[in-house]
């Protein structure tokens, strides 16, 4: 008997997820202003499962520890996979280990990709909006404000669209705010293996009737027998 997948992911990280899916398995976008509000993120995610499993054996959630957001969730009828990843830069970036990297090496960074720029729920989106509230200098501090710890502005390139653009585009950014462009190579390694397997250790797989834990994403290390 075949088994039916359906993928739930924001805006961001199912740019990056369409041009691998196969035909067979469907998918459905929820709205990255979620994010801002973990509990409500949540809640839409459980709506979703729960909708979908009436139809799908499987349901692939495009989404990393993410806040906490996807703590509780249920497997309702249905068998629930996520990547065993704080947030969806990891994926983009191919693994944790690389992301961890980034973080020892270069922690004031803030993260672009086609999905992002285009979704445009960045500070650098809100400039115009905030120029027409407030005037512009007032919206120049408020961008400020909100990026002051960062240094350096990275675009993963992850081989999807028109790079020349973003690349563009994120360059224009960093002079425009005074931070450090840099480009870093991205990966579809998780993305691949997130729709088609294996589901290794790089993944929590929650089989029907559980939920999602904290300890899926941070076991409890076994305590020492030697004295």
């Amino acid at each position: 008997m075949s088994t039916s997948r359906k993928v739930l992911a924001c805006a961001t990280v199912m740019e990056e997820l369409l041009p691998l899916l196969p035909p067979d398995v469907g998918y459905q976008v929820l709205d990255f202003g979620l994010h801002v509000n973990p509990a409500n993120l949540k809640r839409a995610l459980q709506d979703a499962i729960d909708a979908a499993a009436g139809t799908a054996d499987e349901i692939i959630l495009g989404y990393g520890f993410c806040s906490m957001a996807v703590m509780g969730l249920r497997a309702n009828g249905c068998t629930l996979v996520v990547p065993h990843v704080d947030d969806c830069i990891s994926i983009f970036l191919g693994s944790r280990d690389e992301y961890q990297k980034q973080i020892s090496s270069e922690p004031g960074t803030y993260y672009l990709t086609k999905g992002w720029i285009e979704v445009g729920d960045t500070p650098f989106s809100e400039y115009d909006r905030l120029v027409e509230k407030y005037g512009e200098k007032r919206a120049d501090r408020i961008i400020r404000l909100s990026i002051k710890h960062y240094t350096r502005l990275a675009l993963i390139n992850t081989g999807h669209g028109d790079m020349d653009r973003y690349r563009a585009y994120t360059q224009r950014l960093a002079e425009r705010w005074d931070l450090r462009f840099e480009e870093l190579q991205g990966s579809n390694t998780l993305v691949r293996k997130l729709l088609t397997g294996p589901w290794d250790d790089d993944f929590i797989v929650v089989p029907p009737g559980e939920a999602i834990c904290y300890e899926h994403f941070f076991p409890t290390p076994p305590l020492s027998t030697s004295k």
